[in-house]
């Protein structure tokens, strides 16, 4: 496979990851940038693996092909072209045959960083981009199974699809080792113990048909999409990850085409962790983009390169602090998912109603909450480990609180009883529902071992069938490191 390999180094192939998130403190007031969130990196990974679409002699292409070989129906085609007065790089999709769902995460991702692409690089400019092959890989906890899946037996990873023929066999991770998993929510925690599953699981439906699980998958995608594109079209002299410098231009290009694809101005801490993994995070100001034209429009290429390479230094005033950010040996952060959905838009609008209406309640609650947001940082960051629960404990109070004034369920009863009950478990120190709240996920700081992991297990399992919900821990873990470049022959078999 050398050979193989090789070529691949040579068509400029590239495998970048970003990692997911989990806001553990400051829901809503990270939205404010008089305040910062504590935001934690996650193993769960997206990744991007970019390479030269090889043609005949001869053969001109402007195509660049986007797969998601998890997901049924889920190859986008875009063919691109350079506008006139400075609009930059506006990309099209291409039907043939069945009608395919538009992906605008992708499209937007794509307009906005081949754009930036063609204006810091002329010779891109003069010559073209060549025609580029995108494969998107999720790490399996991006995605629950639906409950019947679940309950069925895990003969298969393909969940009732298969993976593409070039794709790694079904129970064999890349490099061919055995990878098959039995399903943790209908075995004995001993049995739980058996090797692991395929490493990129068939999910058995469309992409739209996909049950998220929280961990910031849109900002993990648009980030390692983006590093990746700019690692496999700019030289080292103009983009290099590894880099400070690479950061920070990965940082903002991504932040700027991530805003966009929502079709608001977030607080960016999602993409922030992705590019940096754990931080306390101060938002930056909104009305940095602005003046910002859209793609295609006149100016936008040159008015997009000079925002997100910020000569001057003046622009970003984002703060990302990962010196403050830390965990104590043998404790882990861990995530539950639990198979409800949260409408997090309208749960947030909801809150900034209530705080527009009683500006001096909210300050105070706010002010409050970013001291508990601070402590726990200092706790966890000083291995004060005995500590954790009576800091958790107090800031879960103030979270329901903030829900109760706003008439948001934050902390809903059901995720109370559960949590209360869950902290009890030995080797758990304290508990949360992340970022904005709602049903559908739980974080747990717990003692980093297998008896604890064994405990927490079985009573996410009894819990679940005595109130008839299914609830699981998921693999993933909190981690430190943001974007990566992988490597490449750890992918081979998913080369051309």
């Amino acid at each position: 496979m050398a050979g193989r390999r090789d070529t691949a180094e040579q068509d400029g192939a590239v495998v970048v990851s970003a990692p997911g998130k989990v806001l553990l403190a400051g829901g809503y007031i990270v939205l404010d940038r008089k305040h910062s969130g504590l935001v934690f990196g996650l193993s769960a990974r997206i990744h991007v693996l970019a390479q030269e679409i090889r043609t005949s002699e001869g053969v001109h292409l402007s195509e660049v092909v986007v797969q998601s070989p998890q997901f049924l129906n889920a190859t986008w085609r875009y063919g691109y072209r350079l506008v006139a007065n400075g609009g930059g790089i506006k990309v099209t999709q291409l039907q043939s045959g069945a009608p395919v769902d538009s992906n605008h995460f992708v499209e937007t991702t794509l307009n906005y960083v081949l754009s930036y692409i063609v204006q810091v690089d002329k010779d891109r400019s003069a010559h073209g981009l060549k025609p580029a092959s995108l494969l998107i890989l999720a790490d399996n906890d991006y995605y629950s199974k639906p409950k019947q899946e679940a309950e069925r037996p895990s003969s298969s990873s393909s969940a009732g699809g298969e993976m593409p023929p070039n794709a790694p066999q079904q129970g064999r991770d890349t490099n061919g080792a055995s990878t098959t998993e039995p399903n943790e929510e209908t075995l004995s925690a001993a049995q739980i113990e058996k090797p692991p599953r395929p490493r990129f699981r068939h999910f058995g439906t469309t992409l739209r048909d996909a049950h998220k699980t929280g961990l910031g998958s849109s900002a993990a995608l648009v980030t390692s999409l983006t590093a990746a594109l700019l690692s496999h079209y700019l030289p080292p002299s103009l983009f290099d990850l590894a880099t400070p410098e690479g950061k920070r231009v990965l940082h903002n290009l991504a932040q700027v085409a991530h805003c966009s694809a929502q079709g608001k101005i977030g607080s960016g801490f999602d993409v922030a962790s992705a590019v940096y993994g754990s931080c306390l995070y101060r938002r930056f100001s909104p009305s940095l983009l602005a003046r910002l034209p859209g793609p295609g429009e006149a100016g936008f290429a040159a008015a997009l390169a000079a925002l997100v390479d910020d000569d001057g230094g003046g622009l970003w005033d984002c703060e990302i602090r990962k010196e403050l950010v830390g965990l104590p040996p043998g404790v882990a952060i861990r995530m539950c998912d639990v198979d409800c959905g949260t409408q997090t838009v309208s749960m947030v609008k909801k809150v900034h109603e209530w705080r527009d209406a009683n500006p001096e309640a909210a300050a105070s609650a706010y002010q409050g909450l970013q001291a508990r947001v601070d402590e726990l940082a200092r706790v966890l960051r000083e291995h004060r480990t005995a500590e954790i629960g009576a800091v958790m404990g107090p800031f879960r109070d103030m979270m329901r609180k903030l829900g109760r004034d706003s008439g948001v369920p934050i902390e809903p009863d059901s995720q109370e009883a559960m949590l209360n009950a869950m902290e009890k478990v030995e080797g758990v120190y304290g508990t949360v529902v992340p970022g904005a709240g709602g049903y559908d996920a739980a974080a747990v700081v717990m003692r980093d071992d297998a008896e604890t992991e064994k405990r927490v297990r079985g009573f996410l399992r009894e819990w679940s069938r005595t109130n008839e919900i299914q609830v699981r821990l998921m693999k993933v873990k909190g981690e430190t490191e943001g974007v990566r470049k992988e490597d490449v022959d750890e992918f081979k078999l998913w080369l051309h």
